[in-house]
């Protein structure tokens, strides 16, 4: 597909598998058994979290591992064998090494037509609630992570691949300094999980004003905080149903695919209605693998509580939202009601690659496009020039 394209792209969802020692590598040392460990378990290599065998990734090694987008069809609504999804992985393979060498993934990423991408977790955005009860462990868990990031793939290597350092607001504090670091190492987006931050002083909202040292220092540097799903505090909620208090990939009832509890519509929703926006107006925030449903619900409710209660916000939200938010759909949403709601400026190229519910192939994402309407110009706009715009620090 790469030679059909008429520029080079800019995929805003790519990811790496983690080394081993991408948790342990540099950990502080009075954290070593509260934070990541490996163990032998009947015969298994097990993670255990805070002393817990995690199960938020069924290899979490990663070799050997699936074949990128070989669950392409079972994401666009087609599972014609009617098969467990664990079963459509088909044969694994030994880990590439363009999935772990920051060279060999340029040298892929050439061959994909891929200009540059936004790099990003694959296990590390499962392991923030695992943490949640202990705190100095879980800020010490992701420092020495964004140490490890930084040394195997550096956060603008070659102004190509931008790794982005994972930021817990559970600790204020640690939460300005991981960023004052990032930033001095010239770090473009940072990445965290949707949903309320576990703080010493209880559960917050992401915006509320105890966490103004971080957004400021965000604003001001103008760097993109990018929201990616993974296991968040909206686990939890579903014990209620009869569920299971943690995430397991892709060992999922029905009932998850379709329970209405979305945390990134709740976390723009209350950055909304706490102003954040307007405190920090020059603050840039993007939604990355978390579909662009949510979107649609939250700007009915937005236009419902505007034409309520209109002395509640500085303007009207859905004009805020469209100055701040960036969305990068899944490549099966509607992709056509998305361009007319927000606009080809604030839509996201994200392919998944290498994951199983990605892209084989990244640059095939302009077939979705085009089959939504999309015109020669809006399509680069979305697969090449956003990401460039958030890939660029806009100082305050």
């Amino acid at each position: 597909m790469a030679h059909e394209l008429p520029f080079r792209f800019f995929d805003c969802d790519n990811h790496y598998y983690e080394a081993l020692d991408a948790f342990t590598r540099h950990i502080e040392p009075e954290y070593r058994k509260r934070a990541m460990q490996w163990a032998e378990i009947e015969g298994k290599t097990r993670l255990l979290v805070g002393g817990k065998v995690n199960r938020f990734i069924p290899k979490p090694t990663f070799d050997p591992v699936a074949r990128p987008g070989v669950m392409d069809e079972y994401f666009r609504g087609r599972n014609p064998k009617s098969a467990d999804p664990s079963g459509l992985f088909g044969e694994l393979e030994p880990i590439r090494a363009e999935y772990r060498d920051r060279d060999a993934r340029l040298a892929v990423m050439d061959e994909q037509g891929m200009e540059a991408c936004l790099m990003l977790p694959t296990l590390g955005v499962g392991m923030e609630v695992a943490l949640s009860h202990d705190i100095p462990a879980l800020t010490a868990a992701f420092r020495a992570f964004n140490r490890w990031l930084d040394e195997d793939w550096g956060f603008a290597y070659r102004n190509r691949i931008f790794a982005a350092p994972y930021i817990t607001l559970a600790d204020p504090d640690n939460a300005v300094r991981e960023l004052e670091w990032a930033l001095g190492r010239d770090a473009r987006f940072v990445v965290m999980i949707p949903g309320p931050v576990l703080t010493e002083r209880g559960s917050r909202a992401p915006g509320d004003p105890m966490f103004d040292g971080f957004w400021r220092l965000a604003n001001d540097a103008g760097i993109t905080v990018a929201y990616h799903g993974g296991e968040t505090h909206y686990t939890k909620f579903l014990t209620e149903w009869g569920e299971k208090s943690f995430t397991e990939a892709f060992r999922a009832t029905a009932f998850r695919g379709l329970v209405s509890a979305e945390p990134m519509h709740d976390t723009i929703a209350s950055h909304l209605s706490l102003g954040l926006f307007h405190r920090f107006p020059n603050l840039r925030t993007a939604s990355i693998e978390i579909g662009s449903a949510w979107v649609f619900h939250l700007f009915e409710k937005l236009a419902k509580s505007y034409g309520q209660v209109p002395h509640l916000y500085p303007e009207d939200p859905r004009d805020t939202f469209r100055r701040h938010v960036w969305v990068s759909p899944f490549y099966e949403d509607e992709l056509a009601d998305l361009l007319r709601l927000v606009g080809a400026d604030r839509i996201l190229m994200g392919s998944d690659w290498p994951h199983v519910e990605g892209l084989a192939d990244p640059a095939s994402y302009i077939k979705d496009l085009r089959n939504f309407d999309y015109t020669p110009e809006e399509c680069e706009t979305v697969m090449r020039a956003n990401g460039w715009a958030l890939a660029t620090r806009r100082p305050a």
